[in-house]
């Protein structure tokens, strides 16, 4: 059974057992939290919600809580000696997939 999942504006397909990278969610590390929106159930019994399915979540466990890469933004505009220079790390949130519920 999979799950097709939305944290961080973003859709993610799981499976039990799986680990995802997603954006920064509030928890330490070994803590549980629960996924709510669950946009499809697949398996034997497909499910597509709309645009959640009442009741399914995805439970699972937060394994870091680490930085992304480094980002360089420079703009520049030639010949009018305009140059800005900034880096961004994005803060992210490793987690493992431990069961998936389809509700009721």
């Amino acid at each position: 059974m999979f799950a097709i999942l939305k944290t961080g504006g973003k859709q993610y397909r799981v499976g039990v057992g799986d680990q995802i990278t997603v954006e920064r969610l509030e928890g330490d590390v070994g803590a549980q939290i629960s996924l709510t929106e669950v946009l499809a159930l697949g398996g034997d019994a497909p499910r597509v919600g709309t645009p959640t399915i009442a009741g399914a979540a995805v439970r699972a466990k937060i394994v870091q809580q680490p930085r992304g890469t480094k980002v360089i933004v420079f703009k520049k505009k030639r010949r009018k000696n305009y140059r800005r220079k900034r880096g961004h790390r994005q803060e992210l949130t490793v987690l493992k997939i431990e069961e998936i519920s389809a509700g009721a």
